[in-house]
């Protein structure tokens, strides 16, 4: 099956053609640092991680380009909020991303640009933009975009430009033509923070920033570009408009957006009290538990965040490692040996159906049940199958850790490994002497305590059940 993508430019799913053959240029929108990443930039980061990954599983030479956004009115804000300088702020919340980004097992991307070290590639594309009458100089030393100038602005979003109008207001300050119109370029003094244009002194508004950054990593048109689903409407569509203006080609041939994350059914937001920031989750679950949660579901699909889905999320990565644990030793299969594998061919039939995650992680379930079925009739085929597991769980980024310590994790552990061994070895003892009720009085009280007993010919394996938000 060819890989296809759903196209949020054209509303459908379209087999997909690259620009070259066997090379891909994706450029998803990154973060704007001023503060720790959240649930919701994980969500994004996830996806296009796994993404990546599995193009480049399958022999694509891919150049993934996901950008930094450290200018912007929000950084310059937090920074006088902390008495600092923006570039200190900046850095600090960039470190901060990278460690989050590492435990969750995000992959770096190819090239990270930032949109401070592209300042002369901004004004270049404004003063085209200029000397083509797409924007025009203000008075007030603003540069604005003129939206009536493009004839498709709206195609993206399905926004029409009438509505438009009837909603637009112009803020305090603003000296635009239209309402719609949006800043390419925000006149500054030349005390503040800024760099020197033809046209003035200022610093750069946010689309215009990433319209540059992807034409200097990709070229005026390139294959995929990806972000939010907050981002259609206005920043991608604002894209376009300025980038296909100033160049006088097509943009992107193919537009992703992933899904919204919800916290308990509603939209996440500091009023509510329902904000939480990655390190602030991955205090307390297990990174592979909250990646599992992201990529769980398609891409497409909004997710709920709340404790129910993270006791399932683990539950789902539980039933993978309780089979590994028997396995120890055995590799991940090179991605070379599985060409004739009925189970990698499912598997990659349903990533390149629009990168069916759900699928993807229903099929390898069924895997895990057959190993476990053949396990004792047929050892070896079932250390096979365990080899082919593992290398699709390398493609989404799950099952890194050792069984054991994911099995035996936990955030605030009420009881200790040593003491679980002991009650479980005084257990045994108690079957062998046909002590039931003091079997079942040992298997109760560990389970109230939230660790599980599971008994096979192999002998008793002990996990704990969950891991518990701590208020």
């Amino acid at each position: 099956m060819s890989l296809q993508i759903y196209n949020t430019l054209s509303r459908k799913k379209e087999v997909f053609k690259p620009l070259q053959p066997g090379k891909i240029s994706m450029y998803v929108c990154g973060i704007t640092v001023y503060d720790y990443c959240h649930l919701g930039h994980g969500r994004l980061l996830a996806v296009f991680d796994v993404v990546s990954r599995f193009l480049r599983s399958q022999g694509w030479d891919l150049t993934y380009v996901r950008n930094i956004t450290d200018i912007d009115d929000k950084i310059l804000h937090r920074a006088v909020e902390r008495g600092e300088d923006y570039r200190a702020l900046t850095r600090y919340f960039i470190d901060a991303m990278l460690e989050d980004e590492t435990r969750l097992g995000i992959q770096r991307p190819d090239i990270e640009p930032r949109a401070t070290e592209h300042i002369s590639e901004i004004i270049a594309m404004i003063q085209q933009l200029l000397d083509k009458e797409h924007a025009y100089l203000a008075p007030n030393g603003d540069v604005y975009y003129r939206v009536t100038s493009f004839e498709n602005y709206g195609h993206l979003s399905n926004t029409n430009l009438d509505d438009l109008l009837a909603g637009a207001r112009v803020e305090v300050g603003e000296a635009k033509e239209d309402p719609r119109d949006f800043a390419l370029w925000k006149g500054a003094k030349v005390d503040e923070v800024g760099w020197d244009a033809p046209w003035g002194h200022g610093r750069p508004g946010w689309h215009i920033e990433c319209s540059a950054m992807s034409k200097g990593a990709l070229g005026d048109t390139f294959d995929i570009h990806g972000g939010g689903p907050d981002l259609r409407f206005p920043h991608h569509e604002n894209e376009i408009a300025q980038s296909e203006a100033a160049n006088g080609c097509k943009y992107v041939n193919y537009w992703m957006h992933a899904g919204a994350l919800r916290v308990d059914g509603e939209k996440m937001s500091k009023s509510l009290g329902n904000f939480f920031t990655l390190r602030e989750v991955l205090e307390h679950y297990h990174p592979e538990v909250i990646r599992y949660l992201l990529i769980s579901s398609h891409y497409r699909s909004p997710i709920n965040y709340s404790e129910d889905s993270l006791v399932e999320a683990r539950a789902g990565l539980e039933r993978f490692y309780a089979t590994l644990r028997n396995y120890p030793g055995v590799e991940a299969t090179s991605l070379e040996e599985l060409g004739d594998s009925e189970h990698y061919q499912q598997f990659v039939g349903a990533m390149n159906d629009d990168f069916n995650t759900r699928q993807a992680l229903a099929g390898m379930y069924d895997l895990v049940r057959e190993i476990n079925s053949i396990s004792a009739e047929r050892p070896e085929q079932a250390r096979k199958l365990v080899g082919e597991l593992k290398a699709m769980a390398g493609i989404l980024g799950i099952l890194q850790d050792e069984p054991e310590s994911f099995l035996h994790a936990g955030a605030a552990d009420t009881i200790s490994a040593e003491e679980i061994e002991r009650l479980v070895a005084e257990r045994a003892d108690a079957k062998a002497q046909k002590n039931y009720a003091r079997a079942d009085e040992i298997r109760t009280s560990l389970l109230e305590q939230g660790v599980v007993l599971e008994d096979s010919s192999a002998g008793t394996q002990w996990r704990r059940e969950q891991l518990t938000r701590q208020s």
